[in-house]
């Protein structure tokens, strides 16, 4: 079955090319499109999306809207997804996009869906429970913060150099190759740090995103 995605954005030109670009992928259906809040919620009650699409600032208020609907959706309906979408790296609307759970949620800066095989990715990986947060967000938040020891002392000194390179967003091998270890020797390091952030029975994506939310959280 298609997954079944509802999309917001006020700007004209922006809706109608991130229409083309989800109904360009066979395997997603783009069962409504919305130009502000309202009628976005009327659109979410009537269709029940595996996955909403929208802009952070909308109609009425241009403010925060995304957020407010991936908040009610959280209580409401668990299992929708909710991709936001933003014209900046504003790094607090993630963490707290983030807040109450990694799964089935995304971050991403317009600029990057133009791509559409990566929102198309990103559409389901979020279906199927995961999270994405863009890269540019994450590098943002780790330039402009140091790690504080006293909220990750159960760390190892290599074990908070392996999360800061997780963090920007680099997988295994990348890490491995950055800090002149094995991968083998990344994934023991890695699966520590998930054990000692209390993250191990969580699924391996949602493992790497809150683990990261924890260092940056305390950063």
């Amino acid at each position: 079955m298609k997954i079944r995605v509802v999309l917001a954005e006020d700007n004209a030109l922006l809706r109608h090319g991130l229409v083309r670009l989800i109904d360009g992928a066979e395997d997603l259906s783009l069962v409504g499109a919305a130009p502000d809040l309202p009628t976005l919620t009327a659109l979410i009650d009537e269709h029940d999306p595996d996955v909403v699409v929208t802009d952070i600032r909308m109609p009425p208020t241009n403010s925060d809207e995304g957020l407010s609907v991936a908040a009610d959706l959280r209580v409401r309906k668990p299992g929708t997804g909710v991709i936001l979408l933003s014209q900046y790296a504003e790094a607090q609307y993630a963490l707290t996009l983030l807040a109450d759970g990694t799964a089935r949620r995304g971050y991403l800066l317009k600029e990057r869906v133009a791509d559409g095989d990566e929102l198309a990715e990103a559409v389901r990986r979020v279906a199927e429970g995961g999270s994405v947060i863009d890269p540019t967000v994450i590098e943002g938040l780790v330039a402009a913060q140091r790690a504080k020891p006293s909220e990750l002392d159960a760390l190892t000194p290599r074990e908070l150099e392996v999360l800061g390179e997780m963090a920007q967003g680099k997988s295994n091998a990348s890490i491995a190759a950055s800090l002149v270890l094995s991968e083998r020797a990344i994934e023991k390091h890695t699966n520590s740090i998930f054990s000692k952030l209390g993250l191990s029975e969580e699924r391996d994506l949602n493992r790497r995103v809150s683990a990261v939310l924890v260092y940056l959280q305390n950063s």
